[in-house]
């Protein structure tokens, strides 16, 4: 047969077959594509969302790695002092993707007003504090300077604030315990000059960020004392690895703990996320694959008389095949426009305007965070149109069983 004469038959064929299509079938296969791309996009989104949020708050009040005196035994209240002179301090230039590394120390207080008192944990910060944190965080005032002598100025939290009714500009009292119980406790007057709100409700109701030189005072350390380095990594998916390499590179008396193991149960929380990512992900392509190898047994049903006569032309079934094949993948690349479309629209609402909320003692969060990549994205697209065909190679083999006698008499 010649070429061109096939060419133009199998286009005619092609046009036909798209128009008998039965309206319905199209609309129901290529609606199952969308709601499954929609799901699967909204998933990823909110999951990779969820996970990176949660981290970047703990890394916030943490910072991704912690070096400590071993003395320590892990307390959130420091301890032992470490010295400030340090071959990797104050920058870490034998291990590299470090972006900052800084001092700290904690100790533990009690706010005490006119009317009420509450227990937290004062963290000492120094000038070379990365705050980009608080920045994102920040609901009112500014954020404290200790670049020059002891600073009186604290960060506290929405909460303690509202708990407390400690406002912007006020000054209260932090009671310090003494070593010694029977002695007075020292007590610092300190002046509100930034109030932040995370959302994580464990970190926001126990901290108060002030100068580090009260605490070093306090525990009559010198200027060189500190409580600790914490360890600021470019990219956390190195935690691990970064961790190894830097307790390789400290002293033997100091300690090096990332917060994957200073918080596992959390980590272990977050981590489900990718399970449930990837089940929903395979149930959604499942459900989209199922409808489309329904439509396309019934296409080629509806179609039968119109493969006998292409067959009794001389159409080989590897080309007839084709022929639906590309139909069913403009069926899938619409359903694909659609559910991009909505799910990226649907997305941007939420990343832009926080409209579905959370209850931030179960997920640390206030609001649903949104992860938009497009990275993921087009390989989400690929990964359904390439699934999606593979699934209809094996109901398209029915073509090749059709009898060119018997189908053109079918009706």
């Amino acid at each position: 047969m010649n070429y061109e004469l096939f060419i133009a038959k199998r286009i005619i064929a092609a046009k036909r077959y798209k128009s008998s299509i039965s309206s319905p079938i199209i609309k129901i296969a290529s609606i199952a594509i969308a709601i499954g791309i929609i799901i699967m996009m909204i998933s990823i989104a909110t999951g990779i969302g969820l996970q990176k949020k949660i981290r970047e708050k703990i890394a916030g009040f943490n910072g991704h790695v912690q070096i400590t005196n071993f003395d320590n035994n892990n307390s959130q209240i420091t301890l032992k002092p470490v010295s400030k002179t340090q071959n990797f301090y104050p920058k870490f230039e034998s291990v590299s993707d470090i972006k900052n590394i800084q001092i700290y120390a904690t100790k533990a207080g009690i706010i005490r007003t006119s009317t009420d008192f509450e227990g937290i944990i004062f963290k000492g910060i120094a000038k070379d504090y990365n705050y980009t944190f608080f920045k994102d965080y920040l609901t009112q005032g500014k954020l404290p300077n200790y670049n020059g002598s002891v600073s009186n100025e604290v960060l506290i939290s929405e909460e303690i604030s509202n708990r407390l009714h400690i406002k912007l500009g006020d000054d209260f009292n932090v009671l310090f315990v003494k070593d010694n119980p029977s002695k007075a406790p020292w007590i610092r007057v300190v002046k509100v000059v930034g109030i932040y709100n995370s959302g994580f409700q464990d970190f926001d109701k126990n901290y108060v960020i002030g100068d580090i030189r009260h605490i070093q005072k306090m525990n009559k350390w010198n200027s060189n004392e500190v409580g600790g380095f914490e360890i600021i990594l470019n990219n956390f998916d190195e935690i691990i690895p970064k961790t190894k390499e830097i307790y390789q590179k400290i002293d033997s008396t100091l300690n090096c703990e990332n917060i994957v193991e200073k918080y596992p149960a959390i980590f272990e929380w977050i981590g489900l996320f990718d399970n449930n990512i990837y089940l929903i992900i395979t149930i959604m392509i499942l459900v989209a694959g199922i409808n489309m190898i329904t439509a396309l047994l019934v296409l080629i049903l509806e179609r039968t008389q119109m493969i006998g006569i292409l067959k009794a032309l001389g159409s080989q079934n590897k080309s007839i095949r084709k022929i639906f094949l590309y139909n069913a993948t403009f069926i899938i690349l619409k359903g694909l426009f659609w559910g991009n479309l909505i799910g990226i629209l649907l997305l941007a609402i939420q990343k832009y305007t926080g409209i579905i909320t959370l209850n931030p003692n179960t997920y640390y969060v206030n609001k649903v965070p949104i992860y938009i990549s497009f990275n993921y994205i087009i390989l989400l697209n690929i990964g359904t149109l390439f699934l999606c065909l593979l699934m209809l190679l094996i109901p398209s083999i029915i073509v090749t069983k059709i009898s060119p006698v018997k189908s053109i008499k079918f009706e």
